[in-house]
Formats: structure tokens, C-alpha cells, sequence
């Protein structure tokens, strides 16, 4: 199912999005008609515009397109909402000033899916603060990842710092049961952010270095698909497939009341 602008779309519409693959999105997850972090989506989205397009995002207009591409949509859902301008020519992709939204519903699986491995590579996302459609780099790290035998990629930078994973927040939980998310270039991830407003368990955002990983006790990935799933292993260094913090991380974000759609 999938709606551009609020209405049905058609294939001359994806063209430009298919052939230029310039744009931003987000992706949400909807419980019986309820988002968590619904605001923080949003506001992703009006952000990333003015960074992507240089233009404001109507804000209530893009609500109003999402609340109608789901309208009757009962249980569990992924949304995916699409910032792009049909109208984008390779040649002049500054005057793209016009951005449509695309909204798309897909299954939804577990919000706590099985442990995963994952290997590292040195690697920064352009503008890794906005969420832009631009995924080949990473999906091509992913790919490389698993031909190598692990789940996933997560990134470095040059000098060590760990910063996140391929479509992922990465984060840790040291010897004193801290929640230590990774000082370093990475998207602002809602479900990071929401668990980042909670009072426990204690947390703190800190540079992660390779040379520090083996010291730590537990490793997760968050996003607004899966909540918080367990890393079991980074390159060679093995973690337990739980650990009290990550339990503690798992219930309060369950615990978090969705907005209403």
C-alpha cells in the first residue's frame, strides 16, 4: 500500500525517486494505531527537508497524509514516510523545491528479533546526521558483512571511535551496568532518543573505541523496528545474549505510551 501526497501512486511518480534516489524518509512502527516517538518522527522529517531541500515541511499536511494511508489499518504495521520532489532533474538538483510525501505500509515483525553478530568497518555515512535514502554504502557493507559470516556492519571511524551500525544506533553497557551510547558521527535514532530521556538505568554518551570494546559487558542495537536487540558479537569479541541492563532498556521502552495516529 502507498500514497503520494495522499493519494494513490503511480509508477511516472516513483520514476524520479527510482532513477535519482534523492530524498530522506523515516520509518515507524504503528501498535493499534499508536507510534512511539510519533513527534520525534516528525520532526526528523521537517528537519531532514530543510537540510535536503532547503525548503519547510508542512508538518500537519504530512500527518494528515500518514493518518490517511493507515486509516484502517488494525495491529502491527511498519510505516515508511519518503521525502522526495518528482520533479528532480539530475542536472539541477537545486531546484528540487517541491517535496511530496510517499507513504508506504509493509508486515511488521518482532519488536525484539534474535541476537545478532556483526563486523566492523571503517566508515562514516555522508551526512550522517540525516536519514536519507542515499543506502547503497551501507547496504553494501551489510552485504559484505554477511558474505564474511556476520548479521550486520557497524562503523568506525578512522581513528577507532565506534559510531553505528549499518540502519542502526549501536550502543554498550560497561562492567558498571552503564549505558554507554558511542560519542560519533551517527543519526540521531528516535528510538536512541527515547530511550535517552529515560531515568534508568544510568546512561552516558562517551567516545566507544575498538581497543575499548572487549571491556565491555553488553552490546544492543536500537531502531524504531526492532526496539532493543542484543548484540552477541562484534568482529571477535563475544557479549552475553542478555544482561540486566538490556532487560531494563527493553521494559521501559516497552512501557513507553505511543502517540495516537
Amino acid at each position: 500500500m502507498a500514497e503520494l501526497n495522499g493519494k494513490p501512486v503511480t509508477l511516472d511518480d516513483l520514476q524520479s525517486l527510482a532513477l535519482t534516489n534523492y530524498g530522506h524518509f523515516t520509518t515507524m512502527r504503528m501498535e493499534d494505531g499508536t507510534i512511539r516517538g510519533l513527534s520525534l518522527h516528525l520532526d526528523r522529517l521537517v528537519r531532514d527537508c530543510r537540510i535536503v531541500f532547503g525548503v519547510a515541511l508542512d508538518r500537519g499536511r504530512t500527518l494528515d497524509h500518514i493518518r490517511k494511508a493507515a486509516d484502517g489499518v488494525t495491529g502491527i504495521a511498519g510505516i515508511r514516510v519518503t521525502v522526495f520532489d518528482p520533479a528532480l532533474d539530475l542536472s539541477r538538483p537545486s531546484a528540487a523545491k517541491d517535496p511530496h510525501v510517499l507513504v508506504n505500509l509493509r508486515p511488521a515483525g518482532a519488536l525484539t528479533p534474535p541476537p545478532l553478530t556483526a563486523k566492523t568497518f571503517t566508515f562514516t555515512r555522508d551526512n550522517a546526521e540525516v536519514k536519507h535514502v542515499g543506502l547503497h554504502p551501507q547496504l553494501k557493507l551489510r552485504r559484505d558483512a554477511q558474505l564474511a559470516g556476520f548479521d550486520d556492519a557497524v562503523f568506525t571511524e578512522p581513528d577507532g571511535r565506534v559510531s553505528e551500525g549499518a540502519t542502526w544506533n549501536l550502543g554498550f553497557v560497561d562492567r558498571q551496568g552503564t549505558v554507554v551510547w558511542p560519542d560519533a558521527p551517527v543519526l540521531p535514532g528516535t528510538t536512541m532518543l527515547l530511550l535517552q530521556s529515560l531515568d534508568a538505568p544510568k546512561q552516558i554518551t562517551a567516545p566507544v573505541r575498538l581497543a575499548d570494546v572487549p571491556a565491555m559487558a553488553a552490546a544492543f542495537a536500537t531502531n524504531a523496528s526492532i526496539g532493543v536487540r542484543t548484540v552477541s558479537a562484534l568482529d571477535d569479541v563475544r557479549f552475553p545474549q542478555d544482561h540486566p541492563a538490556l532487560t531494563a532498556l527493553r521494559d521501559a521502552y516497552a512501557a513507553i505510551s505511543g502517540e495516537r495516529l
